[in-house]
């Protein structure tokens, strides 16, 4: 594990070159290349994941590097033309499907999705999840163009002859899959937050800026809240990996979105409806991602039901 400082300072870094890399309309991910982005998956998954994602929420920048944290975690060398098929919108199962030696799968992707050679898709069978890779011609592709079509989201179609399949743990691969997905909303979170900051600072009211104003504060400070709430639910995830934390990160991810998109966008007023302010960017980023590998509502939901069947509540974080 990468100590607090030293994490700190390549988290600075990691952010600046993506929002250079945005400023400039640059390759997001070939910036990241640049940056040694699948060493330090390699070397330290954790702080990785952590550090670059929450660096693509600050800068709402759109890559396509969770395609490489879920191969990975499927025991798969990442490389950039391989994508791995996501589940469809606010699902988790495996997106894949075999039956009669053919294999059906549905779901959503990446940017990759565009040019990619090959798939990995995981599918669910009754011996347990197994993975195969799947030719790029057996795709149906199209764009999602949605609410964030910056986001590069496509929505993909697979249907092929059942291939030989391998064992795959697709639960290791979820769990990592929306910790990489929490950290991005927690840094759009943070910028969403920031942008409401400071325009309390400089839009003046009776003399004076707005932020001196109770009501204004109460609002920045319950976005702050439900933003930390998120961060400590990521530090316990990274320090005790497993599919409850990472669960919990996920839920808490889209609970606190919500929170944050809803005072950011009261404390900034008329000017958060417009296009010309960066607040929609964000919003629209976030939004997106909360239905990613399981929305809050889902995931708490099935949560519910686990605990009632099974009589026994996790301890997620030590108090």
């Amino acid at each position: 594990m990468i100590e607090a400082e030293e994490r700190a300072q390549m988290s600075e870094a990691v952010r600046g070159a993506l929002a250079g890399a945005v400023a400039n309309g640059d390759d997001v991910d070939a910036t990241l290349a640049k940056l040694d982005w699948l060493e330090m998956l390699r070397d330290e998954p954790d702080d990785a994941i952590g550090i670059v994602f929450g660096a693509l929420g600050r800068t709402n920048a759109a890559a396509t590097a969770l395609d490489d944290v879920l191969a990975a975690a499927l025991g798969h060398e990442p490389r950039p033309d391989l994508a791995v098929l996501l589940p469809p919108f606010a699902a988790w199962a495996a997106p894949g499907r075999v039956a009669g030696g053919e294999l059906r799968a549905e779901g959503l992707a990446t940017a990759r999705a565009a040019g990619a050679h090959e798939w990995w898709v995981v599918c669910e069978t009754d011996a347990g999840p197994r993975a195969t890779l799947v030719p790029a011609a057996a795709a149906e592709i199209r764009r999602v163009d949605g609410v964030d079509p910056g986001g590069g989201l496509h929505s993909v179609r697979i249907q092929a002859d059942a291939p030989d399949l391998v064992p795959a743990d697709w639960t290791a691969a979820l769990g990592r899959g929306r910790r990489a997905v929490a950290h991005q909303i927690e840094g759009g979170c943070r910028t969403l937050l920031e942008l409401a900051r400071s325009h309390t600072l400089e839009r003046e009211q009776f003399g004076g800026p707005i932020a001196r104003f109770q009501a204004v504060r109460h609002k920045l400070a319950e976005a702050l809240v439900a933003t930390e709430a998120l961060e400590a639910a990521l530090d316990a995830a990274r320090q005790d990996p497993g599919p409850e934390t990472a669960a919990l990160a996920k839920a808490v991810a889209g609970r606190s979105q919500r929170t944050v998109a809803r005072h950011a966008q009261q404390v900034l007023a008329g000017i958060g409806f417009t296009i010309e302010h960066a607040l929609h960017r964000y919003l629209k980023r976030t939004m997106a991602l909360e239905g990613l590998l399981g929305s809050a509502d889902a995931i708490a939901l099935d949560v519910g039901r686990r605990l009632l069947a099974e009589r026994r509540v996790p301890t997620l974080i030590e108090l």
